[in-house]
């Protein structure tokens, strides 16, 4: 039996998409920037993918560059826009439990002389509008908000703080990291806001190494890498075709069934909690625990810390049973910090170290998620014997 509630770390490549980069890569191999057949070829699935995630984001071919994934696309946004615009000011804004890629990419724009504001955020993992709204500046050049919390699930009102921000300022610059969203909900940058949007190819069952960067008509960047001047020269480097192929064919399956898929992952994500919370001693993140609220989280993320039992004891013996969760963020395993998104929502300190996320995908069945309960029913109780009391 496996398993898999891990697909917030990485999602299973599509068959279909595994298959089609495999005759991209072994008969039209040609590099995009030839003039030749095989050249014209290789365009035709730039073009193609393009088109697909224009629909997606109801937007032009043209605002689409693709990158090597969410970090890349995190990075070309926060300091490509910050560089371009630093003769207007210095003052930029992110949140407090922001993805790696981002919260790092911020540190080292501190390095650089700029002026960096945290917003905080609720216990639930939002941030408030009016925070973000006292927070702007007159000298305020950027904005960066994740669009879905990669640890515990927390959808920010995104369209609300695009609304804010353009009130404010429409020159201000609008990012939004869409890495855990994007092929779990509907987004149109234009509708909300949206200057910069960041999407990653592996989290929707498309190849690793691969992402996608929506750049707003009027959005001026400078490029953090220098090459060959393809894709205008924001970023230059031969086009990894077979990766832009598959990764549009993966937005393209997702999308087409994702009000379904949604409705149906949110019903199992409401029982693997209510199934969870029946086991006593066990707290859902991110949501109230009525469930009240749980249309506004995302629909494939659970976070649930489990009293006086280390995480990473619990996801080894779930391992054993075939079960594979995560102890947080995969980009920051390997911190012995404990997680900045459960501090920042000011999860007792006694449960930093206790808490696993169980993230579904649209493949996840009915069936996976008993069986996971089950799984736990029969661990907790054997690793709370040696408890201290």
């Amino acid at each position: 039996m496996e398993i898999y509630l891990d697909n917030s770390a990485t999602t299973k490549v599509y068959p279909e998409v595994a298959q089609f980069m495999t005759k991209v890569m072994c008969e039209d191999y040609g590099n995009p920037s030839s003039m030749h057949t095989k050249g014209l070829e290789a365009e035709k699935y730039i073009k193609e993918s393009k088109d697909i995630f224009s629909k997606i984001l109801k937007c032009d071919p043209k605002n689409i560059y693709f990158t090597s994934g969410g970090t890349e696309s995190d990075n070309l946004a926060i300091i490509g826009s910050a560089q371009a615009y630093k003769r207007r000011g210095k003052h930029l804004i992110t949140t407090a439990i922001e993805h790696p890629a981002v919260t790092n990419t911020f540190k080292y724009l501190e390095g650089e002389g700029f002026e960096v504001t945290y917003l905080p955020v609720n216990e639930l993992g939002v941030v408030s509008p009016e925070t973000l709204k006292a927070a702007l500046r007159d000298d305020t050049i950027l904005v960066s908000v994740m669009h879905t919390n990669n640890e515990i699930g927390s959808l920010m009102p995104i369209e609300e703080i695009g609304k804010i921000i353009k009130e404010k300022n429409p020159e201000i610059i609008f990012h939004v990291d869409a890495v855990q969203g994007f092929g779990k909900a509907q987004i149109v940058p234009k509708k909300m806001g949206i200057d910069l949007l960041s999407v990653s190819s592996h989290k929707i069952h498309g190849p690793k190494g691969m992402g996608v960067l929506y750049v707003g008509d009027k959005v001026r960047l400078l490029p953090i890498s220098y090459g060959g001047g393809q894709q205008g020269g924001l970023r230059s480097g031969t086009e990894n075709v077979p990766g832009i192929a598959g990764m549009g064919l993966a937005a393209k399956k997702i999308y087409d069934n994702l009000s379904t898929d949604i409705e149906r992952m949110y019903a199992l994500k409401e029982m693997l909690i209510r199934g969870a919370l029946e086991m006593g001693s066990v707290k859902v993140n991110g949501v109230n625990p009525d469930l009240s609220d749980i249309r506004k989280t995302a629909p494939h993320i659970v976070s649930l810390s489990f009293e006086g039992i280390r995480a990473e004891v619990l996801l080894h013996a779930l391992e054993e049973k075939g079960v594979y969760v995560s102890a947080g963020s995969a980009c920051s395993t390997h911190k012995p910090e404990p997680s900045a998104t459960l501090k920042a929502i000011g999860l007792e300190k006694e449960l930093l170290d206790c808490t696993l996320r169980f993230s579904m995908s649209e493949l996840t069945d009915e069936d996976e998620i008993k069986q996971t309960l089950k799984a736990l029913e029969e661990i907790l109780p054997f690793l709370r014997r040696f408890v201290r009391k």
